[in-house]
């Protein structure tokens, strides 16, 4: 048994350098073998701690929280399966890049793999998806191993952030006691130094072009006039208006994702195209737009119409702009991959090409196509009762001017990519496209409320009743957040896929109707509930409860075959209008 002094004086040297590192949430559920560094965390000034008692409901929420702040957030869980409960946020924020330090405290050595209680092997316990994962020493006071915790601290918040950002797990063994001695002397300067305000600083430059490569970029660019710039799910404040100057220059459309943050703002928007999942549908128009060179920033965008306009022109030279070291090029038809700034990529090349060209048929094209559909799903979309897309369009009409909206997976987003339209007010969209859950996305949304709002999720129901117990964030710090379920009793995407011409096993394998009440768990949880049942009533709500404070949900009951229905009449209807525009030339 070591004493009260050695583990306070090791995790305090620990605690104190993530502050000095830039860690300032902490997100904790409660347990024994991770009492040390709890109690530790609560006592230091410059840390705040938010208590989340489900682990899964936890890690959601500290990656929501860190997605909101553009920062590093840091977790901490007992030993056992405690920790295995972090996996899901964990694979999240490795695929969507978000930084997170996920500490779990765990048996020493000599009670591993003998049966010890809530012990389990913790070693590399969530592979390759930690950028680095280490199996920190036990607890001691000496100057050296205070030094050494110290590092480790600095070392693992600058490699969280260092691009590509990502998941750094640090495994505690602590013997007993348990308890740390507050009064300890100087608790929190053991093993500092003088020389600078942390002990290591880990700092990583930004990619850029060299002179050789931006020349190659203007050559190749150089007379070229079908080109297409794509803009995928990204979170830089700088980006959009970069990309639209750069796209002036060159008189390239931009398609933009509206989790690329390009469609709503006060940078222009002459050149965004926020309707291509609709009409590049048609066949026609897919086959008509043959581009020369397709340049793409962020990950890949949610259309999957847009995928299949890439695959559809295998000759098109795709290069690919992303920040950090990865692959994100799913279509796999990437001809180059540069590893560039994308806001610096986008300035130094605006700087670098010719100056404008006159206004090419090719653009006008991709501008009329978009006009036209634009219009038409707006306006048909109005003409339907509680129709899941016309959500995404009274939202975007009723949130103000620098609010945030955080969407679901399925087909919330699927909605938000084909209904949110260009926005002189800037709207900050946000959601988990890293591996594309239902899960954990109301722990993410109410992390993300801590630093947004008003803050406003749209989520179906199933996805809802996934992580209902997220709600008690809301419930013990306070959060403000209007989450609206979109309730069609079950899993809306699947009326969509092949699965449901298969109707003997539909329901019972992908239907999944659960009929739950969901009124009866939001009072639980101290919230306010309404169910709505016409738009009017909608925008009522919206506009009471998104300028409130606490939990709100609305509910808009839907109907699953009704709505899928209504999407295929749309699309075909806007196809119907392509084709007469093609066929007069536009």
């Amino acid at each position: 048994m070591i004493s009260n002094d050695v583990i306070t004086a090791y995790v305090a040297a620990f605690v104190d350098e993530l502050a000095r590192a830039g860690i300032c949430d902490v997100i904790v559920s409660p347990g024994s073998r991770s009492a040390p560094m709890a109690i530790l965390m609560a006592e230091h000034s410059q840390i705040k701690v938010w208590t989340q008692i489900d682990e899964r409901s936890a890690g959601f929420f500290a990656l929501g929280m860190a997605k909101a702040k553009r920062e590093p957030v840091a977790l901490l869980c007992t030993s056992g399966t405690a920790a295995a409960n972090y996996y899901p946020a964990v694979i999240e924020a490795c695929l969507s890049r978000i930084p997170l330090l996920v500490l779990t405290a765990d048996r020493p050595h000599e009670l591993r793999d003998v049966g010890a209680p809530q012990s389990i092997d913790q070693i590399g316990l969530y592979g390759k998806y930690a950028k680095w994962f280490v199996d920190v020493a036990i607890p001691d006071d000496n100057e050296t191993m205070l030094h050494y915790i110290r590092t480790v601290a600095g070392r693992a918040v600058g490699t969280a952030i260092a691009g590509p950002a990502g998941v750094v797990h640090l495994n505690f063994p602590f013997r007993e006691p348990l308890v740390p001695k507050l009064s300890l002397p100087n608790l929190w300067t053991g093993g500092r130094r003088k020389i600078s305000p942390s002990y290591v600083k880990v700092q990583a430059g930004d990619r850029q072009l060299d002179l050789n490569q931006l020349q190659w970029f203007v050559d190749t660019l150089k007379g070229v006039q079908k080109g297409i710039i794509v803009c995928g799910p990204l979170d830089d404040p700088q980006f959009a208006q970069e990309v639209t100057h750069l796209a002036a220059r060159l008189q390239y459309p931009v398609l933009a994702d509206p989790l690329s943050q390009v469609r709503s703002g006060s940078h222009p928007k002459e050149w965004i195209i926020d309707s291509y999942d609709s009409f590049l549908r048609n066949e026609n128009v897919k086959k008509d737009l043959e581009p020369e060179i397709i340049i793409r920033f962020g990950a890949m965008p949610t259309s999957k119409a847009f995928l299949l306009y890439v695959q559809a022109h295998p000759n098109a030279r795709q290069i690919v702009i992303d920040k950090d070291s990865g692959w994100q090029e799913p279509t796999l038809m990437a001809s180059d991959m540069f590893y560039s700034d994308p806001v610096k990529f986008c300035c130094r090349l605006s700087q670098a090409v010719d100056k404008p060209k006159p206004l090419a048929k090719w653009g006008a094209k991709w501008k009329k196509l978009n006009e036209i559909s634009r219009s038409h799903m707006q306006k048909e979309g109005i003409r339907n009762n509680l129709f899941e897309g016309q959500v995404i369009i009274e939202l975007q009409k009723l949130l103000p001017d620098g609010a945030s909206l955080y969407v679901g997976n399925s087909m919330p987003v699927r909605d938000l990519d084909a209904f949110f339209a260009v926005t002189h007010k800037n709207i900050r969209v946000l959601g988990n496209r890293g591996a594309n859950g239902i899960d954990g996305l109301v722990s993410s949304a109410l992390g993300a409320s801590v630093a947004c709002f008003p803050l406003v999720l749209v989520i179906g129901d199933v996805s809802f009743y996934h992580d209902l117990n997220g709600l008690l964030a809301a419930k013990l710090h306070g959060l403000n957040i209007t989450i609206v379920v979109l309730n069609n009793n079950g899993g809306g995407i699947f009326s969509f896929l092949p699965q449901a011409k298969h109707k003997k096993h539909f329901e019972m394998l992908f239907g999944t109707p659960t009929g739950l009440n969901f009124e009866q768990a939001v009072n639980m949880y101290g919230g306010f509930f309404a169910r709505v049942s016409n738009w009017q009533e909608f925008r009522e709500m919206v506009a009471c409860r998104v300028a409130g404070k606490g939990l709100s949900v609305i509910e808009v009951p839907t109907e699953r075959e009704e709505n899928a229905e209504l999407h295929r009449r749309l699309w075909q209807s806007l196809s119907e209008n392509i084709s007469q525009s093609l066929d007069i030339g536009i």
